[in-house]
């Protein structure tokens, strides 16, 4: 993997760069729709290309359950499994042990955890992670740490921080991956000194990238912004910089501005298919009455799929009658917004006009 800063805004954190992996360019801020099972929900590899996708996220944890990473391996790796020829990354599957997962024990060699589906046990360490994530074959990986969740406490915060140090420092001794990165994560609750702390060590490791955890897991958005001001800045300039499972538009558009270059969350597909659809202007919510007679798009010179043919009354009809269309043409939307607004962050930071943008992204929405 390579990456090269290409442009950046003199007065704010915000970025332009280019990640160049072995399934193509992928242009910096990134917006990476989820496909959680190995498929972005209800989308083809072909819509998502359509969209402007260029780089997705597998889920480790989700894959090695079902249908299991060796037959994924068997099959051709990932990218040939769900015919999507440009890039991935994989998260390690922490996440979703600590979340979905009911843990039995958290040990120094990994966490022992019963499956979410069938209540199987299983056991999934460092080395285990980053063998899942070989078989799988994504062209970015993922070291797998501790993700605490808020509230926590700070000696617990600072016990996790160092368990997760000594974890990535095993995931780097077993990656023998050349064509696939290995990025760290940044743990410390909201804990800023306990980031800084673990930021310094990771970088004095040394990975391909480096990405902020346990964010927006319930702590107060001044909390997560005060985080993000303080680390981002420090991240390792001439490495893609991460912020894992943010956000909302608005969460985008500061982490853009303090210097973030990846994103990823499952917000616009899942917000979809509950009806929640995405404008320049905030959110609607096309089960209510108010949309059963409205003739509209979505939004008004939006060029997506969804709104250059249906209305807001067709897509609440859909949506009632709990037709598959609708979470299709939802999420084909929602999507297309996200994307587009990445677009436009370029492409306003390589005109050097980012915070005037900002503006008039938040004037829009008052």
């Amino acid at each position: 993997m390579l990456f090269e800063l290409v442009s950046s805004d003199s007065e704010c954190g915000a970025r332009c760069g280019r990640l160049k992996t072995s399934h193509g360019m992928v242009e910096t801020p990134v917006f990476m729709p989820v496909g959680t099972q190995a498929t972005v929900k209800s989308l083809t590899p072909e819509e998502l290309e359509d969209l402007g996708a260029r780089i997705i996220l597998g889920n480790t944890y989700h894959l090695y359950l079902r249908p299991g990473a060796e037959r994924i391996s068997r099959l051709g790796g990932l990218h040939t499994f769900m015919h999507w020829n440009r890039s991935i990354l994989t998260d390690s599957g922490g996440f979703q042990v600590f979340s979905l997962a009911r843990i039995n024990r958290i040990e120094e060699d990994g966490v022992v955890f019963q499956s979410h589906i069938d209540g199987s046990r299983h056991k999934i360490s460092p080395e285990t992670s980053m063998e899942i994530q070989r078989y799988l074959g994504s062209d970015i990986a993922m070291v797998f740490d501790e993700c605490t969740s808020y509230p926590v406490s700070r000696t617990y915060a600072s016990e996790s921080v160092e368990r997760s140090l000594r974890w990535a420092k095993r995931c780097k001794a077993v990656h023998h991956k050349p064509d696939q990165a290995l990025f760290a994560i940044v743990q410390g609750s909201v804990f800023v000194d306990l980031r800084r702390s673990c930021l310094e060590r990771l970088a004095e490791t040394g990975f391909d990238g480096y990405a902020i955890g346990s964010l927006s897991v319930g702590e107060p958005k001044e909390e997560m912004l005060a985080v993000l001001e303080t680390i981002t800045p420090e991240l390792p300039m001439d490495k893609p910089r991460y912020l894992m499972g943010v956000g909302t538009p608005e969460d985008l558009v500061e982490g853009v501005r303090l210097g973030v270059d990846m994103f990823d969350c499952v917000m616009p597909t899942r917000n979809a298919r509950n009806g929640m659809l995405f404008t320049s202007t905030g959110s609607i919510q096309i089960k209510n009455s108010q949309y059963s007679d409205d003739p509209r798009p979505v939004e008004e010179g939006c060029s997506c799929y969804t709104c250059r043919r249906f209305s807001r009354a067709y897509l609440r009809h859909l949506f009632m009658s709990r037709e598959l269309l609708a979470y299709r043409l939802n999420t084909l939307h929602n999507l297309h917004h996200y994307l587009d607004l990445m677009a436009q962050m370029r492409t306003a930071i390589t005109e050097r006009r980012f915070l005037e943008w900002r503006r008039a992204f938040y004037e829009a929405r008052r």
